[in-house]
């Protein structure tokens, strides 16, 4: 496939906002049920969710460079029924709105107890609010993943392991920047949050090396026999049919050689998970802001050639016709 940069800086960007999101909640709920020390870090919650907002809200402007006609973008809900992507394009505002009201009841000091738990752990607004921001948060990975996990004609992207994935690289670059917010505001949350990023940077690594050797395996399903109907026991293409390009050339193939498309397989393993796994275990270490900063930003540029690696790896079936481009 043809990886369009609007999609590709969507998806990185709200995977990020999103996994910040779950690192700040992550954080409150262990404090408020005593597995970290009491907390009074209002501020680092508002900013941490108006940084996060501020993501999703980048990935939302990012998409519209991929629509044709953006004044008509609002018609893309219409299909919630059927459609993953329109029940992304709902999702996502409501993810915004709650983490928005998430940190605003931070910010105005709305954390008076409304119910005390059997062993003294206090719920609030902000608890309740949050709880309903994660499972938006949620519910928006899955949409977002299952876009690509539904179609069941690309082989590549029609598994499990693509919403994990999803699910897997955003937590961690979130967790990564929640490190870099934590040691910026210097709160006593930054081993805490390396802990998670490091553990969360490693998972996704293997759940992402599991999908690139399940590719390996596959195996088209269709012939250039199937292709065009005709039954014959050797057929091979020798031109395309036609003097220059067409849609389907340009959209179904990402005109890269094949050693660029190798290369960039290693530049993501580096970028995304190597580099950053180091430097947030010596940051785990030794707290340093320019080491978690340096770490969000390699695994943010890895992240972007992991989905840029993502949408070309998937081979449409249509390229068996027109395989003289491949």
């Amino acid at each position: 496939m043809h990886p369009a940069f609007s999609v590709i800086f969507l998806t990185t960007l709200i995977g990020a906002g999103q996994g910040l999101f779950l690192a700040l909640y992550t954080a409150q709920v262990y404090s408020q049920f005593r597995f970290l020390p009491q907390q009074h870090i209002e501020l680092f919650y508002a900013w941490g969710s108006g940084l996060s907002v501020l993501l999703l809200l980048l990935g939302l402007v990012a998409s519209f460079f991929h629509l044709g006609h953006p004044e008509r973008a609002w018609r893309a809900a219409s299909q919630w029924r059927t459609s993953w992507l329109s029940r992304e394009v709902i999702i996502l505002p409501v993810a915004m709105l709650l983490i928005a009201a998430y940190g605003a009841a931070h910010y105005l000091g709305l954390t008076r107890p409304l119910y005390v738990m059997p062993g003294g752990s206090v719920i609030d607004l902000t608890a309740i609010l949050g709880l309903l921001a994660t499972i938006a948060v949620f519910l928006l990975y899955i949409c977002t993943g299952m876009i690509y996990a539904s179609l069941k004609f690309l082989q590549e992207w029609h598994s499990p392991l693509t919403v994990i994935n999803y699910i897997l690289l955003g937590a961690a670059s979130g967790f990564v920047l929640a490190t870099a917010l934590a040691t910026g505001m210097n709160n006593g949350l930054t081993g805490f949050y390396a802990g998670w990023a490091l553990l969360l940077t490693i998972v996704a690594a293997v759940f992402r090396l599991a999908a690139l050797m399940r590719n390996r395996r596959l195996r088209p399903k269709s012939s250039p026999r199937s292709a065009i109907g005709v039954r014959h026991a050797a057929i091979a293409q020798t031109t395309q049919g036609a003097m220059g390009g067409s849609f389907n050339t340009r959209e179904y193939f990402h005109g890269k050689s094949r050693a660029f498309f190798k290369s960039i397989r290693y530049v993501f393993i580096t970028l995304a998970f190597a580099i950053p796994a180091l430097l947030i275990a010596i940051v785990f270490v030794h707290p340093a802001l320019n080491l978690a900063v340096a770490a969000f930003l390699i695994q943010y540029l890895g992240l972007v050639a992991e989905r840029w690696y993502f949408f070309a790896d998937a081979n449409h079936p249509q390229n068996i016709y027109y395989q003289s481009i491949a």
